[in-house]
């Protein structure tokens, strides 16, 4: 085709290709549209990679977890109507999670506005509620500022989705290169780098150094500021117990003396300064109910609206997560006057406690019953997993078995959806994950339920030939919702609207091109899993468990209350 740029015309395509190559975007998920293939060719000529997937939601999804492991950024491209209300869960998720990514959909002509083109919808008012950012694209020379200023819009406090759809006219059309505007790499956006109030941090400081049972909550925002190393220089040279959840988990390794997991309820309970980072007091915090209305507690956050939302606090900071515990670190430094020191018996109690809780479910996971009982398979993951092991848990009972057990070995090496609680993320999170960080091995555990959502995007991964390990916990049910019903209604009703069949999903992948296997005998599961390890293919190893064994959260409804 002709080099319009050579004639100095430019289509909005092409420029909305050039203002994602100015913000490092190297890949765009995808399910083709004739609204939105101008796109498709401007990332052809900027090098910028379309990986195509067999549903919407996916894209998003993909989107979302490229964003969680690079750091930067994710973008899904879809089309008009269906094309973009499949894609909204992926991007709810995303808002939820405080996940940046931009969703691009297609939209009709301007010309037939509200004359009932093919797929129109109105989009915008649609995705305003879900986004930090939503607008239409009015103009071609627009093309490229708008995605710079949904760009700018993802980092606006915490992180989050933003959504720009195009009419195929402003998209196809082309206008001379100097009447468009292309932002500059790095030229658009500030830095949110903020180290907080710096009275209140030397507040936290001296709280830390004077208190004599403190603990601390790593939560997702140490990853999403790249604070690993700060945290860890905090809980160290204070001394301080840690906790970590969503991404926030592998910051400390597993064995590391501030690790702690299996104690943080006894530990909100009796601790004297509790902090905070980058975690909401909702459902998964008990609204902070469940920190102890004692404890002095201080909550450091990217959003001002989080801070102190559903519990009153002591203190509150917001600004990076790094840069704050950078900073607290900093300004206790030569006066812990031997506070550090004098937490030995407190962390000890802690630890007497974790142990205390493994052995109480140490025969679960070593159990040699068939069916398999999830504990022994978590364990089995556990064990299996290297410091390159990128986890995914997507589903319900059978990640929350997994959440007590598996332990990341490095950061950035969990993923889950996050407080929305998704369903169907794991393929896609696989897709982004050995994308962009091809090096690594990428592990995944689905429920039965999880991965029947999006399982047919397995054959994406074959086709892309990204090899990652599979495991299906297998109960025929969605168990975390049958173990309510049974509760609320009685055992003659527990299977109401929760069973399914069962599936050989070891056959499935097969059928797709992948490696899969069927295990009944957990001493099975180890070496299946070291041969999908080896097979060098995209993998599904079908665990069949004990569908009357249920996690402890679920028994206790805890996301209920």
């Amino acid at each position: 085709m002709p080099d319009d740029n050579s004639q100095n015309l430019i289509s909005g395509g092409h420029l909305v290709a050039k203002a994602l190559k100015a913000e490092g975007v190297e890949v765009i998920y995808t399910l083709c549209g004739g609204h939105i293939i101008d796109i498709y060719d401007g990332c052809v000529d900027e090098g910028i990679k379309v990986v195509d997937v067999r549903h919407e939601q996916v894209a998003a999804h993909a989107a979302d977890g490229y964003a969680r492991i690079t750091g930067r950024p994710g973008c899904a491209v879809v089309t008009a109507g269906p094309g973009t209300t499949d894609a909204v869960t992926g991007v709810a998720n995303a808002f939820r999670a405080e996940s940046p990514m931009l969703l691009i959909g297609g939209q009709g002509a301007h010309t037939q506005h509200k004359m009932g083109s093919l797929q129109d919808l109105p989009h915008v008012d649609m995705m305003t509620p879900i986004t930090k950012f939503a607008a239409t694209v009015p103009d071609t020379a627009r093309a490229a500022d708008m995605v710079s200023m949904a760009f700018r819009e993802c980092y606006h406090g915490a992180p989050g989705p933003s959504f720009l759809e195009i009419p195929r006219d402003v998209l196809d059309a082309k206008v001379p290169v100097e009447k468009a505007r292309v932002p500059k790499a790095g030229a658009y956006r500030a830095s949110t780098r903020s180290t907080g109030d710096p009275e209140a941090v030397e507040k936290l400081a001296d709280l830390l150094v004077h208190a004599e049972k403190p603990a601390i909550l790593l939560g997702s925002q140490v990853w999403t500021t790249r604070g690993t190393e700060a945290a860890i220089e905090l809980v160290r040279t204070l001394n301080i117990p840690a906790y970590m959840n969503g991404a926030g988990r592998g910051t400390l390794p597993p064995g590391d003396p501030h690790h702690f997991q299996l104690s943080r309820r006894y530990a909100f309970t009796n601790a004297d300064v509790i902090v905070i980072v980058g975690t909401p007091f909702d459902f998964r915090m008990g609204y902070g109910k469940r920190l102890s209305p004692d404890a002095t507690v201080v909550q450091i956050d990217l959003d001002y609206r989080t801070v102190g939302k559903n519990r009153d606090i002591d203190l509150g900071i917001v600004g990076d997560a790094g840069m704050v515990l950078k900073a607290v670190t900093e300004a206790a430094s030569g006066r812990l006057n031997g506070g550090a020191s004098k937490r030995k018996e407190w962390l000890d109690e802690l630890r007497a406690t974790e142990q205390t809780a493994i052995e109480k479910r140490l025969p679960q996971l070593r159990s040699d019953a068939s069916p398999i009982h999830p504990y022994r398979l978590v364990s089995e993951i556990n064990d299996f997993l290297t410091e390159d092991s990128i986890y995914i848990g997507d589903g319900g009972d059978i990640v929350t078995f997994s959440g007590q057990v598996v332990q990341p070995k490095s950061p950035g090496h969990w993923m889950d959806p996050g407080p929305l609680g998704t369903l169907g993320v794991g393929v896609p999170f696989v897709l982004a994950a050995k994308q962009a960080r091809p090096d690594k091995e990428v592990v995944a555990l689905f429920g039965d339920g999880a991965f029947s959502l999006t399982g047919w995007d397995f054959e994406t991964l074959v086709r892309y030939d990204l090899p990652f390990v599979g495991i299906v916990g297998n109960n025929s049910s969605m168990n975390q919702i049958r173990y309510g019903q049974a509760a609320k209604y009685g055992k003659e009703r527990e299977r109401v609207g929760n069973t399914l069949g069962d599936v050989r999903y070891d056959e499935f992948a097969r059928m797709l091109g992948g490696h899969g296997e069927e295990v009944r005998d957990p001493a099975d599961i180890g070496p299946a899993l070291r041969r999908a390890r080896e097979s060098g293919k995209p993998s599904l190893i079908n665990v069949w468990v004990d569908p009357d064994a249920y996690a402890p959260g679920t028994m206790n409804q805890t996301m209920y209350k």
